[in-house]
């Protein structure tokens, strides 16, 4: 979506919530919370008169992406347009990025349900006021098929057959993770501003807080999405990152083994951080209010777990 939370309409945010269940009150709080709003303009020393502000929700209020949520749930699948025998496509919403999924033994079929549906989607952006970048539109084929579906186009314009595309994880047509991994090696190694904190007489706890929130957050951002597809090379490489932020902070010789340095400084490991932080996650899920978010993931036990770790693809989620 092209500037989309500046882009949700006020007037038609209020009309959806008003046909959902939430309560009258709530939907008088929204709109006093979005309306009487304006904006001024300043170009060196003059200011212009106010002007009101019909669309859009502030940026850095927590409410804003929930509002957003609600006003784009309704973007069409094929759901109506579909014979008894045909599959939906499949909708993945997250923030202000969206993504349509179609699954076919040939590519061809899959990408013309996607065309599909690409062919309906002008007709709900202008009733919503929306609008599309889609020189920021992307296609992605995965599987072994070597021939190239036909162009897809939205709104008349071509969306380009990409080798991989980003949706908050790097994915490729392999769907080997490979990107994703080099991604995050490449953002959580200890760079030049980074590495004489780690190496310095800071005391020990301080230097091990800031590998935590500064180099292993990025090692498993979202890990529980995508950690479970990587191969045990691509796990290890991961695990090297963290012994070498390790060593750094110990200042411990070559002959120190990794196990012990992480063991002393009370590290677990990345694999052991990543379960950890998969099971609470799904748990939460579970737990939750939203029926669509229970058992996303089977519930192994550790045995399984241990089994189901040995190679790419597994889901020991939890």
């Amino acid at each position: 979506m092209e500037k989309a939370f500046d882009r949700v309409w006020h007037d038609g945010l209020i009309y959806k919530l008003i046909d959902t269940s939430l309560s009258p009150a709530l939907t008088k709080v929204v709109a006093n919370f979005l309306q009487r709003r304006s904006f001024c303009v300043a170009v060196d020393d003059v200011l212009s008169a106010p002007r009101p502000i019909e669309a859009g929700v502030p940026q850095g209020s927590c409410l804003s992406p929930e509002l957003y949520a609600v006003y784009t749930d309704d973007i069409p699948t094929l759901h109506g347009h579909l014979e008894d025998w045909e599959d939906d496509v499949m909708l993945a919403l997250y923030a202000d990025d969206s993504a349509y999924f179609a699954l076919s033994r040939r590519a061809d079929l899959a990408a013309k349900r996607i065309q599909r549906v690409l062919d309906q989607l002008p007709e709900w952006l202008d009733k919503w006021r929306m609008a599309v970048n889609v020189s920021k539109t992307a296609a992605l084929l995965t599987g072994s098929q070597r021939n190239m579906p036909d162009q897809l186009r939205l709104r008349g314009q071509a969306v380009e057959w990409n080798t991989r595309v980003r949706y908050r994880v790097h994915i490729d047509r392999s769907l080997r993770m490979t990107p994703q991994t080099d991604h995050v090696i490449q953002t959580s190694r200890p760079r030049a501003k980074l590495r004489p904190i780690l190496a310095s007489r800071l005391p020990i706890s301080t230097k091990v807080a800031i590998y935590k929130c500064y180099i292993r957050s990025r090692l498993t951002y979202a890990a529980p999405a995508w950690y479970a597809l990587c191969s045990g090379l691509q796990r290890q490489r991961f695990q090297a990152q963290q012994n070498i932020a390790l060593r750094l902070i110990a200042g411990a010789g070559w002959y120190v083994r990794n196990d012990v340095i992480a063991r002393d400084l009370g590290v677990e490991t990345i694999e052991e951080f990543v379960r950890r932080l998969t099971r609470r996650a799904f748990n939460r899920a579970d737990a939750g209010p939203h029926p669509s978010l229970h058992n996303l993931a089977p519930l192994l036990t550790d045995r399984q777990e241990d089994t189901s770790s040995t190679g790419p693809g597994n889901r020991n989620a939890r």
